[in-house]
């Protein structure tokens, strides 16, 4: 309707300009040069003013692609104090600019809104564009995931984690693919389902890749088949075992009684004593396995209530005292806040930790200075973290990958069962252990709550 009127307005001086052209043509013919000499002024006067008139329009059109061009919405081109000929113009501009500013806002409001909802989101979600490599987004799960604060490129991803990196640059739109990573902070490792995807804008083609950390269903997926494992595993060898006991057993209750009958046959009942005595031997060792490796199954409640890091440690230096001084093995406590406190069932906790100290025990005890550190602090998520660290040996990642997995041990009379159960009395306090180790430089455990 605006531009209408402008339009309107070019009319009506193009109807003027040509009857007066056409006026001054019959005065020309006609030989009335005197009235034709007034109204060559009259055009004169009309063919200025529509130059002046198109050129403040061409200005006014300017400042307002001017202010396109900048995003500068909030500009307003004052009407009232605009000439008549281009007040309904500079009506228009301020129109648009206001149904455009409306756009920005609506969009900028959308753009925060999902900002922040990806920043609420648990998975990691990081975009680049394709050919250039030049990050174009990453939200703050991402950056505490890898503890990486700030990326350029993904090429600077290279640089702190070649192995990322080249898993990232090989996954294919639509692919996932569980990885380990370790973070910068604690250098511990946990498992992430990453996933790619891509989209294209202003011709330009951008990778979507998200990390979603499944370490803790894993571990929880891992646990239930373990039981599930062991349960079956013990039901049988139990129900196995138990009448070859019995019937060995038996066995050599008749025998004896019967031996007499064999006293003609030097070394005969010696013999079947032997044999039947290791049967019996035997059977009692798979009761016993079976019975131990049962336990696993067992730990199902908790007896919570909340206890401080050092009534935790000062219990846990009063057992080990004595075994630590007769090994000449010293022992480093660290609490940086004597109030720390934790939501645990104390029993099992301390269970937890003399099997760790017990490990490191283990691990240093060829070492000339050796030494164990007790440490406790908050977390990054303000929870409390607990760590057992040793300088001994360490352990090669083909052992750390296993070292949680049920039987599993490298201890020649090792069960293979103190850390699972650590990792399960974590899991029931819907927490984890975590291990670092390098090879002849030691190990640290980390129990987080």
């Amino acid at each position: 309707m605006v531009f209408k009127r402008y339009q309107e307005r070019i009319l009506i001086r193009v109807l003027f300009l040509f009857v007066t052209l056409s006026l001054a043509s019959y005065l020309l013919v006609t030989g009335q040069y005197a009235y034709l000499a007034f109204l060559l002024g009259v055009v004169i006067y009309q063919l200025v003013d529509f130059y002046n008139f198109h050129r403040k329009a061409q200005q006014e059109v300017e400042q307002f692609v001017e202010s396109i061009h900048y995003r500068d919405f909030s500009r307003y081109f004052d009407v009232k104090e605009a000439p008549l000929e281009l007040q309904s113009l500079r009506q228009g501009f301020n129109e648009i600019n206001s149904t455009f500013k409306l756009i920005s806002r609506e969009k900028e409001t959308q753009y925060q809104y999902l900002q922040k909802i990806l920043e609420l989101v648990n998975t990691g979600i990081l975009s680049y564009e394709h050919k250039s490599g030049e990050i174009g987004w990453m939200n703050e799960s991402f950056k505490n995931l890898l503890g990486v604060p700030y990326l350029k490129t993904i090429g600077s991803l290279e640089r702190r984690d070649p192995v990322l990196y080249q898993e990232i640059l090989n996954l294919r739109p639509g692919d996932s693919k569980i990885i380990s990573l370790t973070k910068d902070k604690d250098k511990s490792v946990f498992k992430t389902l990453v996933t790619a995807t891509a989209f294209q804008t202003d011709s330009r083609v951008y990778k979507l890749v998200a990390f979603q950390d499944v370490n803790e269903a894993l571990d929880e997926t891992e646990a239930k088949a373990w039981q599930k494992l062991l349960s079956v595993m013990t039901h049988e060898i139990m129900n196995s075992v138990a009448p070859i006991s019995s019937l060995a057993e038996t066995m050599l209750h008749r025998l004896q009684e019967s031996s007499r009958i064999l006293e003609g046959q030097p070394g005969a009942l010696e013999d079947l004593e032997l044999g039947i005595g290791t049967i019996r031997r035997r059977s009692e060792g798979l009761l016993k396995f079976a019975e131990t490796y049962r336990n696993l199954n067992k730990i199902t409640t908790l007896n919570m209530k909340r206890v401080f890091a050092r009534d935790l440690f000062e219990n846990l230096h009063h057992l080990m005292q004595p075994t630590l001084d007769q090994k000449r093995i010293e022992l480093d406590i660290l609490l940086l806040d004597p109030d720390l406190s934790l939501d645990a069932d104390t029993n099992l906790i301390e269970q937890v930790l003399i099997n760790l100290v017990v490990n490191a025990i283990e691990a240093v005890k060829d070492r000339e200075e050796p030494l164990i550190t007790l440490s406790a602090n908050a977390g990054s998520n303000g929870r409390a973290v607990i760590k057992v660290a040793d300088n001994g040996a360490g352990m090669s990642p083909e052992v750390v990958e296993n070292i949680f997995i049920p039987f599993f041990t490298t201890k020649k009379n090792g069960s293979g069962i103190g850390l699972s159960l650590c990792k399960q009395i974590l899991l029931l306090h819907k927490g984890n252990i975590q291990v670092q180790s390098l090879e002849g430089t030691g190990s640290a455990f980390s129990l987080h709550f």
